[in-house]
């Protein structure tokens, strides 16, 4: 097992059952990093529980509103992203840097009341899908795809060289839909579906349409590479809500 292996895959006594972390304005796909400063004693907490144990915390999307009248938690989106802890460090009493990376998609079952200050739930992990019947067109579902993704990002010698390598390279189809799904723009709605489908022939499909919509166009935006393609560029640490 190769050292992206032994992060990506998840533990052999995993049961489903994961920590909620729910935030604003955020999805993380699997293969992106994701910086996070925690500092609410009740997820400080979390991530205690999560270093002494498997290392993963489920990042959720905050969609408005409450689930269940007053009182209630806020709601949120079904689909998730599993992230396993790869960087830590406690800056100072009661705030965390941590480094996140996104490995499995999943489905919310049903939140569980665990007796923690925390939200946990049931999940059902969502694996990619590579269905047979479109093996024949796969290699230019790809290319029509990092196509796609070149048009819309700046042109610049750091920025082709990147697309050049990824168009070259051995990086499988799934994980090219999920760092472009997660470093592009895209509303909220667009990368909550991108997320929720786990048929990877679907999912590069409707994000070729996507980039083809006109919907991004970060040609006039120097500061964007696709050198931050996995990496996300902003600010550090991400500002936060109540939730």
């Amino acid at each position: 097992m190769d050292e992206m292996d032994a992060v990506t895959r998840l533990p052999d006594d995993f049961d489903g059952r994961v920590r909620l972390f729910p935030l604003p304005e955020l999805v993380l796909f699997p293969h992106a990093m994701q910086p996070l400063h925690i500092f609410e004693p009740r997820y400080c907490e979390m991530l205690g529980e999560a270093m002494a144990g498997d290392h993963l915390i489920a990042m959720s999307t905050l969609t408005g509103g409450n689930m269940a009248g007053i009182g209630a938690e806020p709601g949120i989106a079904n689909t998730v992203c599993l992230g396993r802890i790869i960087s830590h460090a406690e800056v100072e009493e009661g705030r965390h840097n941590v480094l996140l990376m996104g490995v499995r998609r999943a489905r919310i079952v049903n939140e569980l009341d665990a007796g923690r200050p925390f939200r946990m739930a049931m999940v059902e992990v969502l694996d990619d899908i590579y269905p047979p019947t479109g093996a024949t067109d796969r290699g230019q579902l790809k290319s029509d795809l990092l196509e796609a993704f070149g048009e819309v990002i700046p042109v610049s010698v750091n920025s082709q060289q990147n697309l050049h390598d990824l168009m070259a390279g051995q990086m499988g189809l799934g994980p090219i839909t999920d760092i472009i799904s997660y470093t592009l723009p895209f509303t909220i709605e667009a990368k909550l579906k991108l997320l929720g489908d786990s048929d990877v022939d679907s999912r590069a499909a409707k994000l070729v349409r996507l980039l083809k919509s006109g919907s991004v166009d970060l040609q006039a935006d120097a500061a964007f590479e696709a050198s931050d393609v996995g990496k996300k560029n902003q600010q550090f640490p991400p500002p936060f809500s109540l939730n």
